[in-house]
């Protein structure tokens, strides 16, 4: 049944992977099964679930759904990305090193640096996000790479097949958050990554209600992850998951509005003279990762990030001037979000170390929605304008 699903279309797995019609009632869609508990024959006879912090129906045709997707053997859910990405650093052990680009997610430098370090894991990191850089840092006790591409926030472009050929030569895995793409724009396990991330709260739920996480990949790798979602118990409730698989079905048309906004967007952002230094966004042409984005992906995302020419004070007349453009923290959801990535998103990354990684006071990061371009544009047009009065 896995390997027919992934014969279909994206969207038909969308819909359809793990979703059959309920066998007790016909229900279309998968029901929510709000139960803690389930009944048992017999000791140890039962339909596949005892417990729905081990298993529960919802989630689990989440999880297939999700694997399908991903073009993975099998998908687990968790109750955040962070949970999620905890999981995955779970499966190593004191003196092992992790490897990643210096621009990621504040919270995951959080977790590296001030849960996992004081515990005995050796986070790296690399300025450099090109395959030499990671081929400098990668030592014989390096035991995973952690990689996001497009990076949050400077939304760098990292070649996925050949990091992941560094990796596994040092006897490494390579892991892949892949939030800010989306399996619609990318499937790492396709590129030679061994696990793949999600926080499930942003495109995949698409909707900005529900916080969710993610970890696909082969059986063996994840078995061990499957014990860990387990025994920690930070796995999503049945109606999270469900919130999870009902955005999933559209993915794939609401990433098409994403990146075509986006893509008009950033352009148009491009051409203003007054106040923006630099717009930062794949899908640009002056983008150092243009053609590996080309190369890589399905298209460029729903991301973009902006550096004004006034710094922090030009950073908070936007921010505060946007009318559609809600100032939020997330991203990935229908409606358009900005946010300002030093006092939110990465304000956990300390202000020396922030600087040093290019994410200054005047950078500005926009989560593009699916409103109407011209909405959109008029809106950060005013702003901009308001802020050089």
């Amino acid at each position: 049944m896995a390997n027919e699903s992934r014969a279909q279309g994206f969207s038909t797995r969308a819909i359809h992977a793990g979703q059959a019609a309920d066998p007790a009632t016909g229900a279309t869609v998968v029901p929510i099964y709000a139960t803690s508990t389930f009944t048992q024959e017999a000791p140890g006879e039962h339909k596949g679930f005892e417990y729905s912090r081990s298993g529960n129906p919802t989630r689990a045709a989440l999880e297939t759904c999700l694997a399908a997707l991903e073009e993975g053997e099998q998908g687990l859910a968790f109750a955040s990305g962070l949970a999620a990405t905890t999981a995955v650093l779970s499966l190593f052990r004191p003196g092992d090193e992790v490897v990643a680009a210096s621009d990621l997610y504040g919270g995951t430098y959080r977790l590296l640096e001030r849960v996992f370090r004081p515990w005995g894991l050796a986070p790296r990191y690399t300025d450099d996000p090109r395959p030499e850089g990671f081929a400098r840092v990668i030592t014989p006790v390096t035991r995973l790479v952690w990689i996001e591409t497009p990076t949050n926030p400077l939304l760098q472009v990292l070649d996925i097949a050949a990091i992941a050929e560094l990796a596994h030569r040092a006897g490494a895995l390579l892991a892949v958050d892949n939030t800010f793409a989306s399996p619609y724009l990318q499937q790492p396990l396709r590129l030679g990554a061994d696990l793949v991330v999600h926080s499930t709260t942003k495109y995949l739920g698409g909707h900005s209600d529900v916080v969710g996480g993610a970890v696909i990949g082969r059986r063996d790798l994840l078995e061990p992850i499957r014990f860990y979602q387990n025994a920690a118990g930070a796995v999503p409730g049945p109606f999270d998951a469900w919130l999870v698989l009902r955005g999933l079905k559209t993915l794939a048309i609401r990433m098409e509005r994403h990146c075509a906004n986006a893509a008009h967007l950033a352009a148009w952002l491009a051409e203003q003279r007054a106040g923006v230094e630099r717009v930062y966004y794949p899908g640009l042409p002056s983008h150092p990762g243009h053609d590996l984005a080309r190369r890589q992906m399905r298209d460029f995302g729903g991301m973009i990030s902006v550096r004004l020419a006034g710094g922090a004070e030009a950073a908070r007349r936007l921010l505060t001037r946007t009318r559609l453009f809600s100032l939020a923290e997330s991203l990935g959801g229908v409606e358009s979000l900005i946010s300002h990535p030093a006092t939110m998103t990465h304000a956990s990354i300390p202000a020396e170390v922030r600087g040093a990684r290019g994410i200054d006071d005047g950078l500005v990061r926009l989560s593009v929605g699916v409103e109407d371009y011209d909405d959109l544009r008029d809106d950060l047009q005013q702003a901009l304008a308001d802020g050089g009065s």
